[in-house]
Order: C-alpha cells, then structure tokens, then sequence
C-alpha cells in the first residue's frame, strides 16, 4: 500500500475545515506569532516613543514600515520563523530574532537591543494569547452564537401562539406554546452570551517572576507598574498587576466554563429538538439531493442536529479540562500551559462547527400544527390540574365544599385517558359556582396555556 499524502490529523483541519476555518486567523501558529511579533514591535516602539535608554523616537515612516511586519505577516515570515525556530529551539526566541533582522534591513540596527527588552517569554506570549483568543471569540465565535440565537428568537416570536403538549419526566403535561419553549433558550443564551462579552482579557507585562527586578535594575528611576499597565492598557487589554512568571490564567478558565456553558444549553436545544422531529411535532424539510440513509430512502435524518450535539460534547471535554488544568502553575512557573494553550483552537472549532450546524437545521424545519393539535386533541386529561385548581379556589371562597379535590382528580385522571364529552360530564356534576363552571366548560387542551405567548415578550424586557 503505498503512503497517502500529507493529511490533516483533525477533522477540523480536514472534513469541516470550511465551517471553522476563519478561526485559523488567530488560533493557529501563526495567528499566535503574527501576535507576538506584535507585541514585540509595539514594546520596541514603546520605548523608543519615550526616547528610553538614549534612544530616540522614529520618524513615521520608520514606525509604519516597522508595523508592516506585523499587518503584512504572511508565508515568508511563517517560514523564515520555522528556520530560526530549528535553530534555536525556542518559539518566542525566534520571533525576537525575526524582530531583530528586520530592524536592521530597515536601517535601525541602534534600536535592535530594545527588542524583547527586559521580557521573559511569557510577557510575549500571555499578551499574544489574549489578544488571539479574544479576537477569535468576538470576531467569529460570539457572532456565530448570535446568528443562532436570532434564529432562536424568530422562532420564538412566529411560533408563539402554537399550543403544544409539554412534556414532563417524558409524560403528557400541562400545555405550553412552541414559541415559548423557544424564548427559554434565547434567554438562557443571552444571560451566558452577555457574560462572554464581558469577559476581562488580562496580561502581565513584569518581568521573569513579575517582580520588574531587571527593569529596576536598568532604571530604578521609572515607575515600572505604570509603564506595564500603560502598554498592557494600549493594546486593549486588561492589566494584571499580581502575577508571577505567568498571568494566572483565571479569566481563560472563566472564558471556557462560560463557552462550555453555552455548549450544553445549546446541547439541551439539539435534543429537544431532535426530540420533537421523532414525535412529530417538527418536520425536516427535504434538501435536493440529499440521502438519509444508503439503505431506507424514505429516511431524513436530523444530522445537523445530531452532528452538533457532538461537537459540543467535544468542545466541552476540551473546555473544560483548559479550565480545570490552566488555572495551575508549579510555583512561579512550569510549561504545562504550552501545549494546553495550544488547543484552545480545537476546542472552540468544534463550538463553531456545532454552532454553525445548529443554524443549518433551523432553517431546515418546520412545525406540523396538525400533529400538535391532534396530541393536544388526544390528551384532555391534563386538565385535571386546572380543574382541581378552580375547585381549590371555590372552597376557598365559600362556594363549594369539596373535600380534597386533587384527590378527586387524581382518581378521575391518573394513568387514564379521558375525552371532552366525559370530562365536561365531570365539570357538570361539580358543586362550584356557575362561572367557575363555565370557565372550565370552554376550557381545551389548545387554550390552557396560560401567559405563554405573553412570556416571550420579555425576550425585549
């Protein structure tokens, strides 16, 4: 057998590469040293603004060609970092020495002793890596959840006033509407999307044990904090002042429990949804040329759904150990964070990869309203509960003097199927008051809803 070609390990490399792929952007290599050759220039260019060391300001032609290394990062930086990486053994050290060589073709060979100036790699990397991961989350990951729950709340709104049989511990239950099971996944979402979008994106700027001692060292006369927070603040990051050679990595463990959160509510949707189509209550709307099955062609088969719930278990598994295993560090420092930061792309691939699904199948059914009504239709039992309700309520008043009515409908009701025309029998022979009589006269399944369509309106609350 002769060997394949070079072939991606992970799916999301390879089969799915086109639903995640923007996150390469900024969670692969290189978006990671685009970032730290960032961080590199804008320290040099820090410095040299304040004229620190004798050094002098750069003219501005200077400062945009030394940016252009960063906005015109491409293969041949890629490349060239792989060379020197070969050599040196060390990631960060090879971007310093990228900085270095362009300093010098650009005429600034004075300045090159600035480059990566009194950091430890990890002032790069935890700056690079907020900086990464937080323009993956706002940029793709965050708009693609609000694409579904959009989705989510127009099918709230439409939906709102189809009645359905709820479904509790699997069994008939009180009725509720469509629209309004749809509005409790929108909120939840939002309520986790909002903490997401709050998220604090720190960075440590301090030094090998985040102590400034070799800043100190080359200037005890500069306000060194102030210096770092400065920087840190001016690439739109949060400052950490207590850290040691590493930013904890608190806020990624709350960024992931949180994405992680969101996962399973959306995992929670996938299975109800899926839920629904098998009763019938949803129907999948046939795609040209597709096949459900190689053997039964009558077959649809919710797979964007089921790929999902997939995908988000899998992006869970990942978050969840980032979280549990980041926020670690053996005394001052040890590099169980390298491979594990790393990753972080994986786990929030197969998020955007379930997200991305999880629109395709909401535009891929509808609602059967016929099969919704005849469940509805079938199950009159279920109002027992507002019958024994009402009864409550007369006794209460002084117009009936049933004893024990959930008693009462609990003997007519439990594990029983009973029609209008016996339940109404039921209702006639009732000692309550004439209206509360009549209430329970006009009631049906389809109009025991309550205040269902009127709760999604605080979806604008």
């Amino acid at each position: 057998m002769s060997p394949l070609p070079d072939q991606p390990i992970s799916p999301l490399d390879g089969r799915y590469r086109a639903a995640v792929g923007e996150l390469g952007e900024h969670l692969s290599e290189a978006g990671l040293n685009r970032a730290r050759v960032r961080v590199e220039v804008e320290w040099l260019l820090y410095l040299t603004d304040r004229e620190l060391f004798g050094s002098h300001r750069l003219d501005l032609e200077q400062t945009r060609k030394l940016r252009e290394l960063v906005s015109g990062f491409d293969q041949v930086e890629i490349d060239e970092l792989a060379r020197l990486e070969a050599t040196t053994r060390h990631d960060v050290k090879a971007v310093e020495y990228l900085v270095r060589a362009r300093l010098a073709e650009l005429g600034l060979a004075s300045v090159a002793e600035l480059t990566h100036f009194a950091c430890t790699s990890e002032d790069i990397n935890n700056l690079s890596y907020a900086l990464t991961i937080g323009a993956a989350v706002r940029e793709i990951w965050l708009p693609r959840l609000r694409t579904v729950i959009d989705a989510l709340r127009d099918w709230a709104v439409r939906h709102r006033s189809d009645a359905m049989l709820a479904h509790t511990h699997g069994q008939p239950a009180t009725p509720t509407t469509l629209g309004k099971e749809f509005a409790v996944f929108v909120g939840r979402l939002e309520r986790v999307a909002a903490q997401i979008e709050g998220t604090e994106y720190l960075g440590k700027f301090s030094g090998a044990t985040g102590t400034f001692a070799a800043h100190v060292v080359a200037d005890a006369g500069l306000d060194w904090p102030a210096v770092s927070r400065e920087f840190v603040l001016s690439l739109g990051l949060d400052w950490n002042p207590l850290t040691t050679q590493i930013e904890p990595h608190d806020w990624q463990a709350e960024l992931y429990s949180r994405i992680s959160h969101a996962n399973r509510i959306l995992h929670n949707l996938c299975t109800d949804i899926w839920t629904y189509i098998s009763m019938g209550y949803l129907t999948q709307i046939p795609q040209a040329g597709a096949t459900g099955s190689s053997t039964m062609p009558h077959k649809i088969n919710p797979i964007r759904f089921e790929n999902a719930e997939a995908n988000f278990e899998l992006s869970s598994a990942l978050l969840d150990s980032l979280a549990a295993t980041l926020v670690t560090s053996r005394l001052q420092r040890d590099l169980t964070d390298s491979t594990t930061q790393r990753n972080v792309g994986v786990a929030i691939g197969h998020s955007l990869l379930a997200l991305d699904n999880v629109a395709r199948g909401l535009g891929e059914i509808a609602v059967d309203t016929v099969k919704l009504d005849a469940d509805l239709d079938a199950n009159w039992e279920i109002l027992g509960e507002a019958i024994q309700t009402v009864i409550r309520a007369e006794v209460t008043a002084g117009r009936s003097s049933i004893a024990d009515p959930y008693a009462m409908l609990k003997e007519l009701t439990r594990g029983k199927r009973i029609g209008q025309k016996e339940l109404v029998a039921f209702i006639d022979g009732l000692d309550i008051g004439a209206d509360a009589k009549q209430r329970l006269r006009e009631l049906t399944p389809r109009t025991y809803v309550g205040l269902a369509s009127e709760l999604v309106d605080y979806l604008d609350a």
